[in-house]
C-alpha cells in the first residue's frame, strides 16, 4: 500500500516504525532548536549571568552607582577566558529528562501530581453528574427545554479565566474554588453536548420501543441512557484535555500544592528543564486518561465493537462499575460528612482494588473466549 494514498490505511508495523521515526525527528529538531536559542557565559567568580547585575535592580542604587556595576560587569565578561553553555529560553531533551529526579526528591512531584489528578477526579464527577441531571431534563421535556436551552447554549461563550475572581468570592481559595471552577469549566461544554446527543437518538428506537409499549422510564432507560451514553464517552474524551488546562489555572491562583502550582514556581526561578519536565508529566497523564476512556467504552459498549456477545463481558462491566461506586464514594461521602473522609477513603480503595481483580477476572475469560 502507498504511504501517500487518501485516506490510506497503515498496518500495525507501519503504524509503529512511524510512530518511532516521527519521534526521533520531533526529539532532533527540538535539539536543533535549543542549541540555536542557546549562548555562552563567562564563567567568573561573583558574576551575575545577567548584564548588568541583578543588584541594579535595586531602586536605592544612585545612578553613578549603576553605572560602576555595569562597567565592571563589562570589563568581568570582556576578560573571561572560559565560558558555558546555557539554554534561557529552550533546554534540550537531556536536560529535561536530567531535571526528573530533583523534581521526584526537592519537589515532590508525586505529592503534587496526585493532588492535582484528585482534583481533577472531582472537578470530573460534579461536571458530569450535573451536566448528565440537567441534560436530561432539558434535552427531553419540552418546558425546561422553553426555559433553559437559550441560556445553555449562551454558556460556551463565557471568558472562564476571567471568573476566576468571582470563584475566590464564593468558595475561597481553598481545593473547594478549584473543584468549583473545574467542574464550572467542563459543564458549560459538556451540558450542550448531552442535549445535542439526545436529540441525535434515532427515531427508529423511539418508535420500535412506542410499538412495544414502553413507558416513558423504559424509553429513558433503554433507549436514551445507552444511546447517549455510548456517543458521550467520545466528548468525554476530548474534554479532558480542557480538564487539565483549567485545573492548572486553578492551582496558580494560591499555589498551595498541584502541578500548576509547581509550574509557576519553576517558571519564576527560573528552571525551565523542570517547567518542561512538568509539562511532559502532564501530557502523560493525559494521554492515560485518554487510553482509560477508550478502554470503557469498548468494555460498557461492547456492541460499537462487537457483532456478539463475549465470555468476560459483564465481569468486566461489573469492575468499571466496582471502581467508579468507589471514586463517587470517595467523593460525595466526605464532602457531606466530612468527619468520614478518612473511613470511606480506606473502603473506597478496597472496592476499587476488588473492581481492578473482578475487571482483570473478566479480561482473563475475555482472552480465552477470544483464543478458543
Amino acid at each position: 500500500m502507498s504511504l501517500f494514498k487518501l485516506r490510506g490505511k497503515l498496518t500495525k508495523t507501519q503504524s509503529l516504525t512511524l510512530g518511532f521515526i516521527g519521534l526521533i525527528i520531533f526529539i532532533g529538531i527540538w535539539w536543533i532548536l535549543s542549541e540555536a536559542l542557546s549562548r555562552q557565559i563567562p564563567v567568573i567568580d561573583d558574576y551575575e549571568t545577567r548584564l548588568p547585575s541583578s543588584i541594579l535592580q535595586d531602586s536605592t542604587l544612585q545612578s553613578i552607582d549603576r553605572d560602576s556595576l555595569a562597567r565592571a560587569d563589562s570589563l568581568k565578561f570582556a576578560n573571561a577566558t572560559e565560558f558555558k553553555k546555557v539554554y534561557p529560553l529552550l533546554p534540550p531533551p537531556d536536560k529535561v529528562v536530567g531535571a526528573f529526579p530533583g523534581l521526584l526528591t526537592e519537589d515532590s512531584l508525586v505529592h503534587n501530581t496526585w493532588l492535582s489528578i484528585w482534583r481533577n477526579l472531582q472537578g470530573y464527577f460534579w461536571a458530569v453528574v450535573l451536566s448528565l441531571s440537567l441534560g436530561f431534563l432539558i434535552g427531553l421535556i419540552p418546558l425546561f427545554r422553553g426555559l433553559f436551552s437559550k441560556q445553555v447554549d449562551a454558556l460556551r461563550y463565557l471568558p472562564l479565566t476571567a471568573l476566576t475572581g468571582l470563584f475566590i468570592i464564593w468558595f475561597g481559595i481553598e481545593d473547594e474554588m478549584k473543584i468549583a471552577f473545574l467542574a464550572f469549566g467542563i459543564l458549560v461544554y459538556m451540558l450542550p453536548v448531552v442535549v445535542q446527543r439526545i436529540d441525535e437518538v434515532q427515531d427508529v428506537y423511539l418508535k420500535t420501543v412506542f410499538t412495544l409499549g414502553a413507558t416513558d422510564w423504559q424509553t429513558i432507560r433503554s433507549v436514551y441512557f445507552p444511546s447517549v451514553f455510548s456517543k458521550l464517552m467520545d466528548d468525554i474524551r476530548v474534554l479532558t484535555a480542557i480538564s487539565w488546562t483549567y485545573i492548572i489555572i486553578a492551582e496558580l491562583l494560591n499555589r498551595q500544592g498541584g502541578i500548576g502550582a509547581l509550574i509557576y514556581i519553576k517558571a519564576r526561578q527560573g528552571q525551565l528543564e523542570k517547567v518542561f519536565a512538568i509539562l511532559i508529566v502532564i501530557v502523560l497523564i493525559g494521554f492515560l486518561q485518554d487510553r482509560i476512556f477508550v478502554y470503557m467504552d469498548r468494555r460498557l459498549f461492547p456492541h460499537k465493537y462487537y457483532k456478539k456477545h463475549l465470555a468476560g463481558i459483564k465481569e468486566v462491566e461489573y469492575g468499571i462499575f466496582a471502581i467508579l461506586l468507589a471514586i463517587t464514594l470517595a467523593i460525595v461521602i466526605p464532602t457531606l460528612i466530612p468527619s468520614t473522609a478518612g473511613m470511606m477513603g480506606s473502603f473506597a480503595v478496597i472496592l476499587a482494588i476488588t473492581g481492578a481483580l473482578i475487571s482483570i477476572y473478566g479480561e482473563y475469560k475475555l482472552r480465552q473466549a477470544s483464543v478458543e
